[in-house]
């Protein structure tokens, strides 16, 4: 028996091009998770717009399950296969990271590989939605959900990532130049209409990369949106989602996505785009530089690179957004969430351009 709920606040009935074969999930995983003997009711999380993730009700016991979207996927996205991986050895070493349970490769059960992995109750802010109201609007508040969420990657960074079985994931010698490259082809594939300022970055970062420090596991999509905070204890992370690009390599690439996510009043570009005020203008959030300042206390790293890797950062999101508006264009998805998603590249090539203003680059 398979029985689809109605939407509420975190999640929702399943979008109809987004169904799945329940009965065939559902005796797959007899027998493979606890509880899984159980009527099956399914939902849908309504936050994040990349990976497909469904809540399955068993009753006594939830789990989460995570697929790629439909349609043609970029060559290295959406790896399952490295989520499952890194999810299933960490927690022993990180606790906010979930727990993967059950990985699955064959594609004729619900038409990709997909995993399967605890789920994990708390507080998450949402893209394109309020600040959760449970948070209330104490400023106090907010300086403490900052101070954990910065405290999160650098207790990260500071994994014994041989330790936790993870010392072959990635290869750090390169990693910068090889994103570059990737990320220059993935902008050529996905791209809706011609913007000369990714190409002419994309060039600049390839000629100036810095120095790399010494690696260290990388989460590589960290941002507020991709935490889950403790709801008796706000400034506490109890979950951190979305590994599926986890790698090894310079730390400061996780840093620099954590700016580049971050919003200031300075962000003019971006802000004029923003359907709604961002999270981070919200008083008592820290900005960037208290970020960066509590980060290297607690690491001990230098962070004189930090604005290259920054601008990077928003050179690769705009590319990110690309992919997921050409999904809308092409119709591989009806998500009115990724109409609007086509403004985002100009803008954030321009926000880049002006961070690395004052390192020399012209546009």
């Amino acid at each position: 028996m398979v029985e689809q709920i109605d939407l509420t606040a975190e999640y929702g009935a399943v979008r109809d091009e987004e169904q799945l074969d329940w009965q065939a999930l559902a005796a797959y995983l007899r027998g493979r998770i606890p509880n899984a003997d159980a009527p099956m009711r399914v939902m849908q999380f309504r936050g994040g717009s990349s990976n497909l993730t469904y809540l399955l009700d068993f009753g006594e016991l939830q789990w989460v399950v995570r697929r790629p979207p439909f349609g043609p996927l970029p060559v290295g996205g959406h790896d399952m296969a490295r989520e499952y991986r890194v999810l299933s050895r960490l927690w022993k070493v990180f606790p906010a990271a979930p727990r993967a349970w059950l990985y699955c490769d064959d594609a004729s059960i619900i038409g990709a590989p997909f995993f399967v992995m605890e789920r994990r109750s708390g507080i998450v802010f949402k893209n394109r939605q309020p600040v959760p109201a449970a948070l209330g609007n104490d400023p106090e508040t907010f300086r403490k959900i900052s101070e954990g969420f910065i405290d999160t990657l650098a207790d990260l960074h500071g994994v014994d990532y041989q330790e936790a079985g993870l010392d072959d994931l990635g290869k750090p010698d390169g990693f910068l130049g090889r994103q570059i490259v990737g990320w220059m082809k993935r902008w050529e594939a996905a791209k809706t209409r011609e913007v000369p300022l990714m190409e002419k970055l994309g060039a600049w970062f390839l000629e100036h990369r810095p120095t790399a420090q010494p690696p260290t596991l990388l989460h590589n999509d960290f941002y507020l949106h991709n935490v889950m905070l403790d709801a008796g204890r706000l400034g506490r992370v109890i979950a951190v989602f979305d590994w599926e690009m986890s790698t090894l390599g310079d730390p400061m690439i996780d840093l620099g996505i954590v700016m580049g996510y971050w919003r200031e009043r300075s962000d003019v570009e971006l802000l004029e785009i923003a359907e709604i005020e961002p999270h981070t203008l919200k008083p008592g959030f820290m900005g960037r530089e208290q970020l960066a300042d509590r980060y290297a206390r607690r690491t001990g790293r230098d962070l004189s690179d930090l604005p290259y890797y920054w601008a990077w950062a928003h050179w690769k999101s705009a590319t990110v957004g690309e992919q997921i508006y050409a999904r809308y264009v092409r119709g591989q998805t009806t998500d009115p969430r990724f109409a609007v998603m086509g403004k985002g590249a100009p803008a954030l090539a321009r926000a880049a351009a002006r961070v690395l203003a004052p390192l020399g680059f012209r546009a």
